[in-house]
């Protein structure tokens, strides 16, 4: 079908065609609607047929994409005058009559930051030199809205504009504008002007468009840069089709179809960093950065560090130059109150709120139901079960609807599996989530939430402590997805990426009514809080707890909150108060019959009475809490070997050493039959103190070994710190200076990354000259590792 015409011998190629077909000139002009006149003159190179009825005929033959394609380019490939006139093509002399095409805006004013995406971009233009013909480049820009997708490909166009001599195409397609986006037809309309193609020659269907613009580029060097795309059906047509050219592409979505199909190299853009943030400020808005370092950083944090947001609050800043930055940080405040402030004067283009309003009216109207509930969420992203949860859907659905907003950058998956998004779109969400809907349907999902919640940390709680007490949880509600923990070590995991959101968690059932979720959290979070040294968030927690128990008129939750807010306090030093919770929770206990739970309450009596140094009194009420163990039976064993443990302790402290040993030892034995790791890290470690007083100091340094490898494996880190500064104590007596500064090192670092005072104690040690460490340096404050919360 004219494979031996060459392509620009339009009549040749159209007579290959029509024979091929089987077709008369006659019945090609009837069916194509021009005349048998026209048809000849076309086919003998007489005439320069119009785009029209190139379309015609073509339509007429019944022609796919790409024998139009051809036909097309063989049109303006045709000599301009009478079979064996000069030849000479349309296409050069329509590129040479116009000039080169510079449709760049104008550069953002004050550009900051971005280094490395730039030179990732003019990594992409060295390499598509280096491999030569056959490669286009394509660099997809992507990122949230306002994050300055546009002012970088814009800025980097203008570094590297010289590299294309030939021209530069620019097109907003309008992918998020309030209207509709722009069609690919109309964006190649506007390509195929700039390159010179009168507006009655441009071909009226798409991909005759498309097809014109590729041979209008074909080996020329221009760059294309294709903004604010809404998919990638929109940005196909408008690719060259030549490795001389280079096109970018920006989009609030990840264009996962062009980066697959079409070999596009995809960039996310993130949020500034807060150096970059400032940066920005002190560019636009000068000294008054400096004057105010601190304001300077808390108005880039509150801005989220997003670009458009950081020139809005400069744009307010500049134009009240005699208010200081740290009044305008007091108006921003208000997370909700910042997307008002933020309006740009209303532009719709750069207020806040409708920047991201664009975004979310393209949504599908589950996705935009799973954004909104989402500001329901305290904390600062979530799982794909805890989204399920929220939202009352499968987990499968959560996690298509959480990857389309992920797309269109509404939401981020920060780490697998985790999503989130910054402040000021999770106040937007927050504001969408209180005004669409009802208040019934908020309250349910707010429900579901608590209960994913309340069920998987509590599971969590039973990996980290298998032993310890259990209670009866509220029933979930339907549609609730707990997430499925297999092992200690994803329980761990699971509640250090949660501890935020659990804090917020509990305060939040609290505010709402949820009272049994606010103290039956609080309780489940309580090993975790004692294993992370977390001991102000466990008294918070706790206090939550407590008031809650009192509204419901719950005595049993009234006794746990009290005994969990004494321990609390003990590890935070408090131990007076904790006496006194501890007073009403052993009162509750002797009231319900609990023999079992009075001897916990001692327990804890005996770890505050400790810190007071009222040794006598520790031992006793160590000594009762054996006696209830025992009656308790089997069930209170593991409160038998802590009873054990705590009585071997104040022994010690008493200059019982031999008694204590005996006591320890059993404790130990005990905890070992049964297989409580929770526990039995701490007793090793009163076990190696009683050895070391007594001498013993290899068996100190091996009990002392297997319990900084237990709290390591528990994720105790200021038990561990403890240990280890013990173990340096056992070196230094044993004569290892060596050894013993490297474990008061490695304490000393744990203790440094937990702001703990005792850091200080230490280091003081480690100034000393290794000849005048003084022994046994870190006894003053070793309550905390007896025995662990009830």
């Amino acid at each position: 079908m004219g494979e031996d015409a060459g392509p620009g011998d339009f009549g040749q190629l159209l007579r290959g065609y029509r024979s091929s077909a089987g077709l008369t000139q006659e019945e090609l002009a009837q069916l194509s609607g021009l005349s048998v006149r026209a048809l000849s003159n076309m086919e003998r190179g007489r005439t320069r047929p119009s785009a029209r009825s190139v379309r015609l005929v073509a339509d007429a033959l019944g022609m796919g994409q790409h024998a139009r394609a051809q036909l097309l380019q063989a049109r303006y490939d045709s000599a301009d005058g009478p079979a064996g006139g000069r030849p000479g093509t349309d296409l050069d002399r329509a590129y040479k009559q116009s000039a080169a095409p510079r449709q760049l805006p104008a550069p953002v004013r004050h550009f900051a930051g971005r280094e490395n995406e730039l030179k990732v971009l003019t990594g992409l233009l060295d390499q598509a030199g280096a491999q030569g013909p056959g490669t286009v480049v394509i660099s997809a820009i992507g990122g949230t809205a306002g994050v300055g997708k546009t002012a970088l490909a814009v800025h980097w166009a203008h570094q590297v504009a010289s590299s294309y001599p030939d021209g530069q195409l620019y097109v907003n397609l309008r992918g998020y504008d309030p209207g509709q986006p722009m069609s690919p037809a109309e964006a190649l309309a506007g390509f195929l002007r700039a390159l010179g193609v009168p507006s009655q020659d441009i071909p009226p269907e798409q991909d005759e468009r498309s097809a014109l613009f590729r041979s209008l580029v074909a080996g020329r060097r221009m760059l294309v840069i294709l903004d604010n795309a809404r998919a990638a059906e929109q940005v196909r047509p408008l690719l060259p089709g030549t490795p001389a050219c280079m096109a970018v592409v920006t989009s609030r979505d990840s264009l996962a179809g062009l980066v697959a199909r079409d070999g596009a190299v995809r960039m996310e853009l993130d949020l500034f960093s807060l150096s970059d943030a400032v940066a920005l400020l002190r560019t636009l808005i000068g000294g008054r950065v400096d004057a105010d370092p601190d304001a300077a950083a808390t108005l880039a944090s509150q801005c989220s560090r997003l670009p458009l947001a950081l020139r809005i609050a400069a744009e307010l800043a500049a134009a009240r130059p005699a208010v200081n930055l740290a009044c305008l940080v007091g108006e921003l405040a208000d997370a909700q109150q910042r997307l008002d402030i933020l309006n740009a004067g209303g532009d719709p283009h750069t207020a806040i709120r409708a920047v991201f309003s664009s975004s979310y009216q393209n949504l599908s109207q589950p996705a935009a139901r799973l954004f909104r509930l989402t500001g329901l969420h305290p904390g600062p992203d979530a799982t794909v079960n805890g989204a399920a949860s929220l939202a009352g859907i499968s987990a499968g659905t959560a996690r298509r609807l959480l990857d389309a907003l992920s797309r269109a950058h509404l939401l981020t998956e920060q780490v697998p599996g985790r999503f989130g998004s910054h402040d000021l779109l999770r106040a937007y969400a927050i504001e969408h989530a209180t005004t669409t809907g009802s208040s019934t349907g908020r309250r349910a999902a707010l429900r579901r939430l608590l209960d994913y919640y309340l069920q998987t940390a509590t599971a969590a709680d039973r990996l980290l402590y298998p032993l310890r007490r259990r209670i009866a949880l509220a029933a979930a509600a339907r549609g609730v997805t707990p997430d499925d923990l297999a092992s200690h070590a994803q329980a761990l995991a699971w509640l250090d990426a949660e501890h935020r959101g659990l804090l917020a968690a509990v305060s939040l059932a609290a505010d709402n009514g949820y009272d049994v979720h606010a103290w039956q959290l609080a309780f489940s979070l309580e090993t975790y809080f004692y294993r992370r040294s977390h001991w102000h968030d466990w008294a918070a927690t706790q206090d939550v707890a407590l008031a809650a128990a009192y509204r419901l008129g719950d005595r049993y939750a009234q006794t746990l909150a009290h005994s969990g807010l004494a321990s609390a306090q003990i590890q935070t030093g408090r131990p007076a108060e904790a006496l006194t919770h501890l007073a009403r929770a052993l009162r509750l206990r002797e009231e319900a019959g609990d023999v079992h739970g009075q001897g916990r309450v001692h327990i804890h009596a005996s770890r505050a009475l400790e810190i007071q140094g009222r040794y006598h009194e520790t031992l006793a009420h160590a000594q009762r809490a054996l006696v209830l163990a025992k009656a308790a039976g089997t069930p209170a064993l593991p409160l038998q070997a802590e009873a054990l443990n705590s009585a071997g302790w104040a022994l010690a402290q008493l200059g019982e050493h031999h008694q204590a040993l005996g006591y320890c030892q059993q404790a130990v034995a005990l905890n070992q039959q049964l297989g409580n790791k929770h526990s039995h890290p701490a007793m090793l470690d009163s076990l190696a103190y009683v050895h070391l007083q007594l001498g013993h100091i290899t068996q100190a340094a091996s009990c002392y070994r297997r319990a900084i490898e237990l709290f390591d494996e528990l994720g105790h880190r200021y038990p561990k710190a403890e240990a280890l500064a013990c173990i340096g104590d056992a070196q230094h007596i044993d004569g290892n200076l060596s050894a013993a500064r490297q474990a008061w090192t490695q304490a000393l670092a744990i203790l440094d990354d937990l702001h703990h005072p005792d850091a200080e104690h230490l280091r003081a040690r480690l100034r000393e000259p290794a000849g005048r460490f003084p022994t046994l340096a870190f006894y003053g404050s070793r309550f905390q590792t007896r025995n662990g919360q009830g």
